[in-house]
């Protein structure tokens, strides 16, 4: 089986009108954060049931479809790896998860990460806490792809109750300069606010004076409206 045979199939179903749209919801113009993407025009529903059908293609044959330069080629590989991932031994699993952050400058947009980034590093660190320190390293990455993926590699932990991670790692970012960053924080945030109430606004009262508008928005916003409001006025 072969790389080249996934992409012809994605190729096959590409369909302009959408790969235009595609372009404008993922900031693909000039001076835009997916600046250069470029699309074919599938649905992650199709994606989704391709990779299924692929999810045998060996590691080798990766490079080809996460190296492309169609998003849907790499979202395609990824969703591969998530699928290969879930029914791997430990053994393959650590080498998928080497082998996707050896790739991730090609895991550059939003959507990219969020689908794969809990479900490949977050459960390889949850398998495996003593390696967790390479989170640490990587948030301090100039990359902000890589900064995303630390933060949402941690919902696989706080899915399952351990939230020290993402609120270590949250405070981090704090001070983080991209919006996609302070969304990303703010989304997790409120993941630990849905599981613990009250460790999210024990989080909120530390740190309420520096989080960024969207964070801050994004964490509150299951809180009851008055309640919102308050914290927004602070």
């Amino acid at each position: 089986m072969q790389a080249s045979v996934v992409f012809a199939e994605l190729y096959s179903m590409r369909d302009r009108r959408k790969a235009e749209t595609l372009a404008r919801f993922f900031k693909c113009g000039k001076g835009e954060y997916g600046e250069g993407d470029l699309f074919l025009g599938i649905t992650v529903p199709q994606q989704r049931k391709l990779a299924k059908k692929y999810q045998s293609l060996p590691l080798s044959e990766m490079t080809a479809l996460i190296g492309n330069k169609y998003h849907e080629a790499r979202l395609t590989g990824l969703l591969i790896l998530v699928y290969a991932f879930e029914k791997a031994d430990a053994k393959k699993q650590k080498e998928i998860y080497r082998f996707y952050l050896a790739h991730s400058d090609r895991i550059n947009n939003w959507d990219l990460i969020d689908v794969t980034a809990p479900n490949i590093v977050g459960m390889y660190l949850w398998e495996n806490p003593k390696e967790r320190k390479i989170l640490y390293r990587l948030v301090r990455s100039k990359n902000m792809w890589e900064r995303r993926m630390v933060i949402l590699a941690t919902f696989a932990f706080l899915r399952r109750g351990d939230f020290r991670d993402t609120l270590k790692i949250s405070e981090g970012l704090l001070s983080d300069k991209e919006d996609l960053i302070h969304k990303s924080v703010g989304w997790m945030l409120r993941e630990v606010g849905k599981r613990d109430k009250n460790a999210l606004k024990f989080f909120l009262a530390k740190h309420l004076s520096r989080m960024p508008r969207t964070t801050l928005r994004y964490a509150i916003e299951h809180f009851p409206e008055t309640q919102r409001k308050r914290y927004l006025k602070k």
